[in-house]
């Protein structure tokens, strides 16, 4: 047994994720990779976004085919285990398991990171192997002298391949050198049977030729296959839910929660996804909160935007407002560290999980994602105007709590005599979309909904207090009519009733309900503004 070949180490990783209580069956993707066991196509690169389960994957891959450990007791349960390949395949075929993300001691140079690997995987195939006379070869020379007096060949399974490229250390020239060891190591080999990579970044692409192009890749946004093996589907979280409500004393998740916090990202097949750890983490916890984006730097949204604010930063406003903005996606390679236009930018989000994709559009999934958003216009002056307007966000939501429609009005001027195309309120989206950024700091104290149903139609903004006894706010939005006539339809069409509550049920919203009426009138240029208690 191994450092690489033949290691315990997806079998034991593997065998913890399968004893909690939220485990979700995956098998089904073993079964899907029969078909690429020992023939041309046998070279995979499964892409996603960070903690979408693919280390998880990939230790399950390497348990179920390798020969370290009997993953009988793991398997025989599970869905695999009634493929007409589960015994033909199960423990029977020798695996090089290889995590990329793992580094030597102190490491802070591209040859200590590979010799790691390279000088593992030759003391490995030594003593698996000791009778063969390998002399000074190179690592893949070796592989193939095996297979040569031998006849055996391997299943390679790489995690996070590209987890060299996220380090500060690495030159170009390493890149490069990377590539080139992969390459080397996998490209036209006999001695490879299946070789399955995953990773966040698509495999880097030089105009020179194409290192890698024997993978097929599979990433979220634009490949159906494999889709439905990372993130958890709506079906899964309610087999999860289920499980929390049963074995939690005092449940303080509502499955609508989870959906409105994690859910919201699109695969090619039509999926919505949740994010599985974030789910998991907020059921074991038995409390909502930000997992994922708090995991890594997700201060990334900045870093990717940087070289483009002028041209970004409105759509940021509108995609916060809840709306999605046409792109031509692109492919983003690992080597793409500088990006300029607005597709470039926005196709980068994608694969690092930070926008979602859907039919041409890209637009924020979540409010776990959302928050994240929130910070960075907050945080950031170098949004310009942006960032100053949404500092006014919490003088705006004081003014309303208070009915002073004065500042209300003040604060809205402000926003309409900045220069910014979003704010010539032609139409009721980019008045919303204006609203959603002069209540951005109300999202911490409220859950905020735009185009609610409630009572006999859709609100356009519900703000849902989190803290109890809080006033509850239902706002709604006129061109060239009047703020009263926005409370008439509050009132007319009864959207109060959404705090109302089940018959019998103490009343969750004990606080003031507010109705708010904002309206513009275009050809004067002027906001008004009314506060009334419902």
């Amino acid at each position: 047994m191994g450092m690489f070949l033949n290691s315990r180490i997806p079998f034991e990783s593997y065998r913890l994720v399968k004893r909690d209580v939220y485990f979700v069956d995956k098998t089904s993707l073993i079964e899907e990779l029969f078909p690429f066991l020992e023939v041309e196509k046998r070279f995979i690169c499964i892409t996603r976004p960070r903690r979408f389960g693919k280390s998880v994957m990939a230790s399950m891959v390497g348990a179920f085919f390798g020969k370290a450990a009997n993953a009988g007791s793991l398997f025989d349960t599970l869905k695999i285990a009634s493929s007409e390949g589960y015994k033909t395949h199960l423990n029977q075929h020798h695996v090089v398991y290889i995590d990329f993300s793992r580094m030597p001691q102190d490491c802070n140079t591209y040859p200590a990171y590979i010799e790691r690997i390279s000088n593992g995987l030759k003391r490995d195939l030594k003593e698996e192997y000791p009778d063969i006379g390998y002399n000074d070869m190179d690592l893949w020379d070796m592989f193939q002298t095996v297979f040569d007096k031998t006849g055996q060949n391997f299943i390679f399974v790489m995690d996070e391949w590209d987890a060299i490229f996220h380090k500060e250390f690495i030159l170009e020239k390493d890149k490069r050198n990377y590539l080139e060891f992969l390459r080397n190591l996998l490209k036209g080999q006999a001695y490879v049977e299946l070789a399955y990579m995953t990773g966040i970044l698509p495999i880097a692409k030089y105009s020179g030729g194409s290192e890698l192009n024997m993978f097929v890749e599979y990433d979220m946004a634009t490949r159906i296959k494999f889709s439905e093996y990372f993130g958890f589907l709506d079906k899964e979280v309610d087999q999860l839910y289920k499980i929390y409500t049963d074995k939690t004393s005092f449940p303080r998740i509502t499955r609508e929660e989870l959906a409105l916090w994690y859910d919201g990202y699109h695969t090619a097949a039509g999926d919505r996804v949740y994010n599985p750890r974030s789910v998991v983490c907020a059921l074991a916890d038995n409390q909502i909160s930000n997992y994922w984006t708090g995991s890594g730097p997700y201060d990334e949204i900045f870093y990717y935007i940087r070289h483009n604010i002028e041209d970004v930063r409105d759509d940021l406003v509108m995609m916060i407002s809840g709306e999605r903005i046409d792109i031509k996606l692109q492919r983003y390679a690992a080597t793409d560290m500088e990006l300029y236009t607005k597709d470039q930018i926005y196709s980068a989000m994608v694969v690092y999980g930070l926008l979602t994709y859907e039919e041409g559009r890209v637009f924020i999934p979540n409010r776990e994602l959302m928050d994240k958003f929130d910070e960075l216009l907050l945080t950031n002056h170098n949004l310009g105007y942006i960032y100053s307007l949404a500092k006014e966000s919490e003088r705006m939501l004081k003014a309303t709590l208070a009915g002073d429609t004065e500042t209300m009005c003040r604060i809205l001027k402000f926003a309409h005599d900045t220069e910014s195309p979003i704010f010539s309120y032609n139409n009721e989206m980019e008045l919303s979309a204006v609203v959603n950024l002069v209540y951005l700091a109300a999202r911490d104290k409220y859950r905020v909904e735009r185009e609610d149903k409630a009572g006999e139609g859709y609100v356009d903004f519900i703000f849902y207090p989190e803290r109890k006894g809080a006033d509850a706010l239902i706002l709604e939005l006129k061109i060239d009519s009047t703020p009263e006539e926005a409370i008439r339809q509050i009132q007319d069409k009864r959207y109060a009733l959404r705090f109302a509550g089940k018959m019998g049920e103490a009343p969750k919203y004990t606080g003031r309900l507010l109705a708010v009426g904002i309206s513009y009138d275009r050809k004067t240029k002027e906001h008004f503004c009314k506060v009334e208690e419902l």
